[in-house]
């Protein structure tokens, strides 16, 4: 399995021995010189990419797959993307301290697994908690960025609340009480997705009802989220802040940025989306869709034509697409 480590440079007193190196579980698609690092949010793993990553290579079938009998033949207009669990979700590490979760850290994670792959630039595409990392990564190293696409996005401390009502308050105590993965899967589905979505009619089951399913076996194999790894991330959420001097770092570096949000989501406020693209402009645009939190999954095809903002990565789209 392949895993990107992360040597800390220092420890304090309060690490374990086994958190001096942070290992970062990662897996790579399709073939072909442009880079895309993809980067999930809180308690999502590399697999929550998978409708992103069928759009944008073609496949989802991991490049270190061992029943890959030849894989997929790189060409001038193909794509390569990675998508990773972050550290305290997965199989990736899961340090015991929430003083080793910030988006500042994850961002570290981030850049060492593009050193690793060996990838000098990347379109850096970021969902949720994982948005607020790429935003960290661009303000760090924004040479390294070639677009940056933030979905579902908001700001940190109180902006990560979402707004107080009875649907919200609701699905926050299920989320902190599911203890199985069919409870969990239960929540999340209308945590990540709009009420009217989950009830279309998908044959004869409502897509409810199949991706239910989906969940409960993902989930399973996975394994729940441990408390430390929760914690941690939540902790991450709680203290990020996009600061003026790195918006000014952003708006600077040459490269477009994306804010797209599903105009239904209970988790991330879309006001906020809109404040960051507000200070982001004029090289940030905003888009909503009709969706929830993850609207990159009830709106592929959308989000993919409107976070691919290089031109190269467009005409690709248009290719995948038959647009």
């Amino acid at each position: 399995m392949p895993f990107c480590e992360v040597v800390k440079e220092d420890v304090g007193p309060e690490t374990t021995l086994n958190n001096a190196a942070i290992k970062i579980f990662y897996r790579t698609y399709g073939h072909g010189p442009i880079k895309a690092l993809l980067i999930i949010g809180l308690a999502g793993t590399h697999e929550s990419w998978g409708p992103q990553i069928m759009g944008l290579t073609g496949t989802d079938k991991p490049n270190d797959d061992d029943d890959d009998d030849g894989g997929i033949v790189s060409d001038d207009s193909g794509i390569e993307v990675c998508a990773f669990d972050n550290r305290g979700m997965g199989r990736s590490s899961v340090p015991t301290h929430k003083s080793e979760y910030t988006t500042t850290i994850m961002a570290n994670d981030s850049i060492s697994l593009l050193d690793h792959l060996g990838w000098k630039k990347a379109h850096i595409i970021g969902h949720s908690m994982g948005a607020m990392i790429a935003c960290k990564l661009a303000a760090m190293v924004p040479e390294r960025v070639l677009s940056l696409a933030l979905l579902n996005v908001t700001g940190g401390g109180f902006e990560c609340f979402p707004k107080l009502d009875r649907k919200s308050l609701s699905i926050a105590i299920r989320f902190l009480k599911a203890k199985t993965p069919e409870q969990r899967a239960a929540v999340d589905l209308d945590t990540h997705y709009s009420k009217d979505y989950l009830e279309e009619s998908v044959g004869t089951n409502t897509r409810r009802a199949i991706l239910y399913q989906q969940y409960v076996k993902g989930i399973s194999e996975t394994g729940m989220q441990s408390k430390y790894g929760f914690d941690g991330q939540i902790n991450a959420c709680w203290l990020h802040k996009i600061t003026k001097p790195e918006i000014e770092v952003i708006r600077s570096a040459g490269f477009l940025v994306s804010v797209i949000h599903g105009r239904h989501d209970v988790i991330a406020q879309i006001c906020y989306a809109r404040r960051l693209a507000q200070r982001l402009y004029p090289v940030a645009r905003m888009v909503d869709l009709h969706g929830g939190h993850l609207v990159s999954h009830e709106r592929t095809e959308e989000v993919l034509l409107s976070n691919i903002t290089s031109l190269s990565l467009l005409r690709l789209m248009y290719i995948r697409l038959n647009i």
